[in-house]
C-alpha cells in the first residue's frame, strides 16, 4: 500500500532562509508539530542518520537520502514496517521562494497513517514560513 500528499506554499522568504530552517534539526520542534526532538549523528549530510522523537512518544529512526543544499532534502522515517519519505524543496521565485513537501508512506496501513503523518504538514509549512519570513 502506498499513501502520497504533495502540498505546497509561497513565502516572502528567501530559499536561504528556508534551508537555514530545514538544516539546523534542533529548530524542526520550532514549525513541525509533530516533532518533539531530533538527533542527528554527524553533518547534515547524505546518508546522515538520527532519531526523531515524535508527538505521542513515537521515536522514529530516520536517514537523510538527498541532501541537494540550499535546494532540497529528503528524510526517510521506518517505524515498524511502515516506511516514510518526505521530499522537501524550496525555489527561488520572484517574490521570495516556493516551498513544496511531498510525502509518501509505503506499508501496510500506509492510507490509514498517511492523513495522520501528514494532517500537520499545513501547520508546519505555515509556522516554517514565519519563522523563514521574520529572518529577512
Amino acid at each position: 500500500m502506498t499513501f502520497e500528499y504533495e502540498r505546497t506554499v509561497s513565502t516572502t522568504a528567501s530559499p536561504a532562509e528556508v534551508w537555514a530552517l530545514w538544516s539546523d534539526v534542533g529548530s524542526w520542534h520550532a514549525w513541525d508539530p509533530a516533532v518533539e526532538r531530533v538527533a542527528l549523528e554527524g553533518h547534515f549530510a547524505e546518508g546522515a542518520a538520527g532519531v526523531m522523537s515524535l508527538a505521542g512518544g513515537v521515536e522514529a529512526p530516520f536517514v537523510l537520502e538527498i541532501v541537494e543544499p540550499g535546494a532540497r532534502f529528503l528524510d526517510r522515517l521506518a517505524i515498524g514496517e511502515l516506511v516514510i519519505r518526505i521530499d522537501h524543496q524550496v525555489s527561488p521565485t520572484a517574490g521570495g521562494a516556493e516551498v513544496l513537501v511531498r510525502t509518501t508512506v509505503e506499508g501496510p496501513g500506509a492510507d490509514d497513517v498517511g492523513p495522520m503523518v501528514t494532517g500537520d504538514t499545513p501547520k508546519a509549512l505555515e509556522a516554517l514560513t514565519g519563522l523563514a519570513e521574520g529572518r529577512s
